[in-house]
Order: structure tokens, then sequence, then C-alpha cells
């Protein structure tokens, strides 16, 4: 009798996965990945880490974000590709696996760009309850993309954030923007430059997409208190910070190995200070020190947290019930009989038969 060896692996679909949020709701999500990524990060040093390997071309990057403990491995494949929109494409895509470190079967295979989304938010959310001052409640979006609801649900769920402040380049963003925090039940206000927008805010967080060297906040546009949360720097030749805005205050950041090459201190000096952000979580090093004191929090996305989300994601299928399953591993009465996976028959095919009197 033949024994089944087969694996199973759970999948979760892009809309599978809007289905589990939509179910739980943004808030309970947010939450619950920030404390997934806050205990991971908690156990830094039970990672084996690397920084993410990437394909660069005009048009944008190509990435493979790979890390493990001692009992999951996990990787993140995402494309970052600015101009995707005259594809009507996502800037953003990705998708991600779980697997087991003893046997290297793949437990989880899962879509990463809604997923990718709400990691981004809580990772900053993460950050900022560290950095920003407690008392904070207005908040800049420079970059109103695919991103921005995000950062915002997650700055009003998990900080208290009351009021949001709009801009981008492209109207149309911002419109879209306002459309979906009224429909959250947000307050918003879009502004007609940068400068406008920043005015008074405990808080900015820079989202933008291009892929340029650009300098979204000046030195002249901090004030005492604030915390920047730079998102959109996040690869060589992309920052959106004025070298000098980074040396106002203080500078976290997640992998220091990656984010000097891909964050915004790219522009900084070998030597220039800068704190990874689980020593702060762990309690070793101080977060904000004084009300007055500028934080820069300069994330660009480390594969832990994609590992971190990964497991929330697992866990709320688990909990909801989802059990669909994919098969990428041949079922193999003997493991060391792949051939014996594969049909073979003396007579062959008639396609081939055609072929070969061709």
């Amino acid at each position: 009798m033949k024994t089944s060896n087969r694996i199973p692996t759970r999948f979760l679909s892009a809309e599978r996965a809007a289905e589990l949020v939509a179910g739980k709701g943004f808030a309970h999500c947010l939450a619950g990945m920030a404390e997934y990524i806050r205990q991971d990060f908690l156990r830094w040093n039970d990672f084996e880490k690397t920084a993410r390997v990437a394909n660069h071309s005009d048009d944008g990057v190509i990435e493979l974000m790979p890390i493990s403990d001692d009992s999951l491995y996990s990787f993140k494949y995402v494309n970052g590709h600015p101009k995707n929109h005259r594809f009507g494409l996502s800037t953003v895509m990705a998708f991600g696996v779980l697997a087991d470190v003893d046997t290297g079967a793949p437990t989880l295979v899962s879509e990463l760009t809604l997923t990718t989304a709400l990691r981004t938010a809580a990772t900053s959310a993460v950050a900022a309850r560290a950095l920003a001052r407690p008392d904070s409640k207005r908040m800049a979006l420079i970059g109103n993309g695919a991103q921005s609801e995000f950062q915002a649900l997650a700055f009003h769920h998990l900080l208290g954030i009351t009021e949001f402040h709009l801009f981008d380049v492209d109207a149309a963003a911002t419109d879209k923007l306002m459309r979906n925090l009224e429909r959250m039940g947000l307050s918003a206000k879009r502004f007609g430059s940068t400068r406008d927008a920043v005015k008074g805010c405990d808080i900015v967080t820079t989202v933008t997409a291009d892929k340029s060297n650009a300098t979204i906040l000046t030195p002249d546009m901090i004030e005492p208190g604030m915390h920047i949360n730079g998102v959109g720097g996040d690869c060589p030749g992309k920052t959106e910070l004025h070298a000098d805005v980074l040396r106002m205050g203080r500078v976290f950041c997640e992998f220091e190995p990656q984010s000097r090459v891909e964050g915004d201190m790219q522009q900084m000096p070998a030597d220039f200070a800068v704190t990874e952000l689980w020593n702060v979580l762990a309690g070793t090093v101080p977060g904000r020190q004084a009300a007055d004191e500028v934080t820069v929090f300069d994330s660009v996305g480390f594969a832990l947290e994609d590992f971190s989300a990964l497991r929330f994601m697992r866990d709320l299928a688990i909990e909801l019930g989802v059990e669909e399953e994919i098969s990428l591993i041949p079922d193999l009465a003997d493991p060391k009989n792949l051939f014996g996976s594969v049909p073979v028959s003396a007579a062959p095919h008639a396609a081939v038969r055609e072929l070969q009197a061709a």
C-alpha cells in the first residue's frame, strides 16, 4: 500500500488575505502585526540576518528578502517600480514563503502586497511609540500613494493621531487619500506644499515613490520635537531627506548594514552614528530623551518584519478556519524515487510522434 508523504502547504491568495483583514478589521490587524514585529525584534539575536538581494533596472528594483531563526525560514519577493501605473499595475507587488528549518518543507505561501503595506505601517508605529512624543496628535503625510492609508490608520489606532496634513505632487493621489480617510472617519486637510503640510506637526511621514535622490524635507522645515518617519527612501540612489536633516537629531534604523546602503543615511559617512531599533525596544539604548529632541526613523523595510507579518497572517488564517492548500512538493511513496512520480509510457504521446515525424 502506498504511503502518502504529501506536504501540505497553506496558501493565502490576495483575495483571501483581503477577506481576513476585512473580517478582523484594520485596527486588530495593525495592532496584532505590530506586536508580532515587536516581539521578534526583541529576539533580534536569534535570527540569521542578511541584507536583501536586489536587482536594479532603470525603472525599478526586484528584491529577495530572506531570514530565519532556528525553526522557521522566510523570504519575500518584492518589486518597486514607480512608473507601474502606466501599465495598470501596483508600484509594489510581493509574495512570500514560510518554511520549516528542520526539513525545508514550505508550510505557507502567501501574497505579500497587502501584507507588506500593513507590516510597513505597523513597523512605523512600533518605532514611533518609542521615538515620537507621547502626546503627538498631528501627522503630515508627504506622498499620498498606496501606502498612505495604512500609515494613517496605524498612527491613528496605535498612537492616537487624530489630525492628518496631506501633500502630494499628484493631486489625484491626495484626492484618493482624502476620500479613503473620510470613509474611515479620519480628519484630514490637504496642503499645497510640503512646507505648509509639515508646519505644526508632531510627526512627519515621508512615503514617496520616485526612484531618485530627492530632498522632500529640508532642515528649515524641521521643528523642535518632531519625529520623522522616513519610509520612501529604500534603495541605492533613492532618498527623501536632506543630509542636514539627519544631522539634526538621533537617527534610528532597522538593520544597519542594509540601511547604510539603501536608506537616507546612504548620504552620510561610514562613521555617522545610527542606532538599530531593536536596541531601543529591548531597553539597552534610550529612545526619545527630551520633548524638543528631533528623532529620525530611517525605514527601508527589513526581512524580519516580513517574517513577523507572515506568522501573523498564518495564525489569523488558522484562527478563522482558512484551510486552502496548494501542492508544491511531489507526493512520493519512495522519497528517493523522484523519477517514479512522472507517468512514463513505452509508447510516445501522439503530440511527440507528430514532432518526431516533422
